[in-house]
């Protein structure tokens, strides 16, 4: 049996993944990453986007991601995530629809911090639009 990447992708609402992997592509801070076995250890911020999990040469799961902490180490590659959500469980409507809120809000706030605040989930859902479209 080949070689496969332990990994672990933790959000503050659940565990939504831990398989071995034959790789798995992450949205680093400077860039997407791609993990193999045996990779060398290091750390990096994770920005909005999503996650790859390959197996035999094709994608086989897809997590979008709001930001967090990658780990590689001797073990695997542990993902700590602000938030995440399987890609199949979202729809272009429910993406869409919050963008759409968080653009109104922004809009109608005159709180400084209230819509700084907005502008980064509505970067986020513009990120999370992208993907599911």
């Amino acid at each position: 049996m080949a070689e496969k990447v332990s990994f672990e992708l933790v959000s503050p609402e659940r565990l939504l993944a831990s398989i071995e992997a034959d790789m798995v592509v992450v949205p680093g801070a400077e860039g997407n990453f791609g993990v193999l076995p045996r990779h060398s250890p290091f750390m990096s911020l994770v920005r909005p986007g999503v996650i790859d999990i390959h197996e035999k040469g094709e994608i086989t799961q897809q997590i979008f991601i709001e930001g967090g902490f990658a780990e590689v180490n001797p073990e695997g590659l542990i993902v700590l995530a602000e938030a995440a959500t399987p890609l199949d469980e979202i729809t272009r409507e429910q993406a869409a629809e919050v963008l759409r809120n968080a653009e109104d809000e922004h809009r109608a706030s005159g709180d400084e911090v209230e819509r700084a605040r907005l502008v980064k989930i509505i970067s986020i859902a513009r990120i999370r639009l992208e993907a599911v479209s």
